[in-house]
């Protein structure tokens, strides 16, 4: 007697996320199939000829091409999906284009859940924290689960988990690019061994008093800390290291000084 027939997969694009999804997917028992037009299909992966091709009769659709072709890769794949399917867009994108992808798979009668991919996925593949919004979520996170892979549902539409991996972007790709532009500072003052060590020191002992100072005190002294910042892009500058991230928080301290001094005014006139 045979058993349960495998779940079937299709995983539209081969990058990183893409090639590990689909490789840790087939190794989990699915029937995976796929297809990138510039990179071959992972071992265990069976290549398809197109999007529609990779789309014909399976159960999930994991969409992990780029933001910017994730609305023609869902374009293509209507012709040969079948109504039931569920379209797992992975894709990092807006709310608002997810929220335009889903309408789009809902006239072809499949249903698309927004799925946030919260952490880098090397040395993690499948397993890597994905957080999960939209109507169909359940059965997604259903589906998931019979493979032994949790995910974690966020109430609410499409759009939700994405709104929520973006805020945590602008704290941690701006902290990345932070980084990078004090690094090339301290490279360029003879110092890089110190910054290193010393933020990463900073970094070990983070945590929710931390975070409350810093945002407690970007409030109360944002001024003093708008003229520090100038200071510190003027000598970014003076060592050859453009100053993106340090003019950039200058400014944004300016304007948070700006807007303290006008509510201070507005209060004493009343």
């Amino acid at each position: 007697m045979s058993g349960p027939e495998p779940l079937r997969v299709a995983v539209l694009g081969f990058g990183e996320a893409g090639a590990e999804f689909a490789r840790d997917l087939a190794a989990l028992g699915a029937d995976v199939r796929g297809f990138d037009p510039k990179v071959p299909a992972p071992q265990g992966v069976r290549e398809c000829s197109s999007d529609a091709d990779a789309v014909r009769e399976v159960d999930l659709v994991f969409s992990l091409t780029t933001a910017h072709e994730a609305e023609s890769a869902l374009r293509q794949a209507l012709t040969g999906l079948a109504p039931g399917a569920v379209w797992a867009e992975a894709n990092t994108g807006t709310p608002a284009a997810k929220v335009r992808l889903a309408e789009l798979a809902a006239e072809a009668g499949v249903d698309l859940v927004d799925v946030a991919i919260m952490a880098p996925v090397p040395g993690r593949g499948i397993r890597t924290p994905m957080q999960v919004s939209g109507s169909a979520a359940m059965v997604f996170a259903d589906i998931m689960d019979a493979l032994g892979v949790p995910v974690e549902l966020v109430p609410g539409p499409v759009g939700v988990a994405s709104a929520r991996k973006l805020l945590r972007s602008v704290v941690y790709k701006g902290l990345a690019a932070a980084v990078v532009e004090g690094l090339a500072g301290a490279e360029a003052a003879g110092c890089a061994d110190w910054f290193r060590d010393h933020i990463a020191a900073e970094f070990r002992s983070f945590d929710q008093d931390t975070l409350d100072r810093l945002i407690t005190g970007t409030y109360a002294h944002a001024a003093r800390r708008a003229e520090e910042m100038a200071a510190a892009a003027g000598q970014l500058s003076e060592l050859g290291v453009t100053p993106r991230i340090a003019a950039a928080t200058r400014d944004a301290l300016q304007d948070i000084a700006f807007a303290d001094e006008g509510a201070t005014r507005d209060s004493e006139r009343q």
